[in-house]
């Protein structure tokens, strides 16, 4: 079963950043990418206490994009055919859990709030609104997935993650574009070079 997506992100990720700057206050009662009261008071610019927006708009995207992928790697530890494609799940679970909790302190130490696909007020969030602007997998797309078994499911699971890894990629070469900030510039790289390696590998599974 082939899936094709038509990944979209560079553009999409822009929009998110105008979004979030107009309206951030629908999920936060803090300006987003303010400094805390502390920082600000005595200048303190260091890259552990401000981020941009386009950094901070890297996180809050990125956050929900790796939580699908541990979603994905639980439905391959549980029903993936092969050990190989269970040992891949392993290691994509454990690298992404390990930065959702960095991403989420960076936004915390920002004043800025981890955003949900949509925010309370029912403001349309862009790209992440429609998860194939953003490589995210559709409802449907997951159903089939838990739907599938054996070998027909490891396929599946491979193409499907491949596409995610590779729109979590552009987000990555888009944020160290802009970014100043080291440990935003450190993860972005971390990405790339993890996800590009775990892609290579399902290919090489797929090509079995």
């Amino acid at each position: 079963m082939k899936i094709t997506r038509s990944l979209i992100v560079g553009g999409a990720f822009v929009a998110l950043v105008g979004l979030l700057a107009g309206c951030g206050e629908a999920t936060s009662s803090a300006p987003i990418g303010s400094q805390s009261s502390s920082a600000a008071s005595s200048g303190q610019t260091d890259s552990a206490s401000v981020g941009s927006a386009d950094d901070i708009a890297f996180a809050q995207l990125m956050i929900p994009h790796h939580q699908q992928a541990m979603t994905m790697a639980d439905l391959a530890l549980a029903k993936a055919s092969t050990s190989e494609v269970r040992l891949l799940a392993k290691q994509i679970k454990a690298a992404q859990s390990s930065e959702i909790a960095t991403m989420a302190q960076w936004l915390t130490d920002w004043d800025a709030p981890i955003l949900l696909p949509s925010s309370p007020s029912g403001h349309d969030m862009g790209n992440m609104a429609d998860p194939r602007s953003s490589g995210m997998m559709s409802n449907e797309d997951l159903s089939l997935l838990l739907k599938s078994k054996g070998s027909a499911f490891d396929q599946m699971w491979s193409q499907m993650m491949i596409a995610h890894h590779q729109s979590a990629i552009v987000m990555a070469d888009q944020v160290l574009e802009s970014t100043t900030n080291a440990d935003v510039r450190d993860l972005a790289q971390k990405v790339i070079e993890g996800q590009t390696a775990e892609i290579t590998t399902m290919k090489e599974l797929l090509s079995q």
